[in-house]
């Protein structure tokens, strides 16, 4: 803030009455500093995403498929199943002493079942923000705004999504060009302008709102993708294709512009008044909607053409090289057709006059014979 006082005065980024010392002054706080964590995180995402592409990618594009980690099974057991439902579920030492007494079992299999018990009752990362209560009533991201504290789980939910954006966006100039390739590096910059302005304006929570819908199709579209190059997966890769495009045409068209894009120009305004940061935010939500409908419009072509096709030929974004290449091949296999035609006729021909050839000479020598034997039957006749 120092280096640039201007850029980083209050009224751009705060509501009205509220200065960055009052934001100082509440524990917990975002500071836009925290933001420089993400640039090792996007170089550590480049790494990743190489090291990816040359050393996991073949193999598992070789078995096309995903295997999710099973937990560990949990073994019957009525006295310490009594005493983990009822008791309690991390027993001291001379619990689980008296448990041995009464179960036959060592002190390491106690403990490995309170364990395995513990991580079968753990509740996913999606049920717990679910459980966040702003996820169901958006009124709540505002309440008490801007002085809210940020929690550590929604800080490194920032500073992941800040640092994969920031590798996509550095990465662009060596990715396949593809026909919206102008609409993601859109997208890639409105991205990091809205993660960096909302959480150093502390919109942490209509930000993770905003994350997690995104988050929601996106990983459905890389799967179908993977699916697509592999082969004998059609099927699979259709029925992904068809669930991305409802959850994707639901999110982008539905929710956010009734939930997210309404609680953030009309709710906010029960609590502030418009500043210059709440019109920057909204409008980078509406370039995030335009190209929502954009790809929508895509989408449904490619959905168009599986309803009445049958299958997906092929994705709307296809490079322009890709095509080319295509077409180069349909010409060059016409040409190879056309190739193998004329040796095919010349062989024909060769054969035809070879046949010919024959024909003539065994009429020519019936000819002869003719010939001979009407000689020597007038020969006979003058004897």
């Amino acid at each position: 803030m120092d280096l640039l006082p201007d850029l980083w005065r209050h009224e751009y980024w705060l509501p009205p009455g509220i200065t960055w010392r009052d934001m100082e002054q509440m524990q917990e706080c975002p500071r836009p500093r925290d933001l420089l964590f993400a640039l090792p995180l996007a170089l550590g995402f480049i790494v990743l995403r190489l090291v990816f592409d040359r050393v996991v990618a073949p193999p598992l594009g070789r078995c096309v498929g995903l295997r999710n980690r099973l937990r560990m099974a949990v073994a019957p057991a009525t006295k310490l199943e009594s005493f983990y439902t009822q008791q309690n579920r991390q027993p001291s030492q001379s619990d689980i002493i008296s448990l041995m007494a009464q179960c036959d079992k060592s002190q390491r299999q106690i403990e490995t079942w309170f364990r395995h018990r513990r991580n079968h009752d753990r509740p996913s990362y999606t049920k717990r923000f679910c459980e966040k209560s702003w996820f169901w009533d958006q009124r709540e991201c505002w309440t008490g705004y801007p002085q809210q504290p940020i929690e550590r789980a929604h800080f490194w939910y920032y500073q992941l999504e800040l640092g994969f954006y920031l590798s996509l966006l550095l990465c662009v100039s060596v990715d396949v060009k593809r026909k919206d390739f102008k609409e993601q590096v859109i997208h890639h910059i409105a991205t990091i302008f809205l993660l960096g302005f909302s959480y150093c304006s502390n919109y942490v929570r209509i930000g993770t709102l905003v994350m997690l819908l995104h988050d929601s199709s996106d990983f459905l579209l890389e799967s179908a993708k993977m699916f697509n190059y592999g082969t004998g997966w059609r099927k699979t890769c259709d029925t992904l294709f068809v669930i991305f495009a409802a959850v994707f045409l639901v999110t982008r068209l539905v929710v956010f512009p009734s939930k997210i894009i309404h609680t953030t120009l009309v709710l906010s305004m029960e609590v502030f008044e418009p500043f210059a940061g709440y019109y920057f935010f909204n409008l980078l939500l509406m370039v995030l909607q335009a190209l929502h409908v954009f790809w929508a419009m895509l989408i449904l072509r490619m959905a168009n053409k599986f309803l009445f096709l049958g299958k997906l030929d092929k994705d709307e974004r296809s490079d322009e090289e890709s095509e080319l290449e295509e077409e180069d091949d349909d010409k060059g296999e016409g040409e190879e057709k056309d190739e193998e035609g004329e040796c095919c006729w010349e062989r024909s021909k060769d054969a035809l006059n070879s046949k010919l050839k024959m024909l003539n000479k065994s009429f020519v020598l019936n000819n002869l014979n003719n010939h001979r034997a009407a000689i020597v039957s007038k020969m006979r006749k003058a004897r």
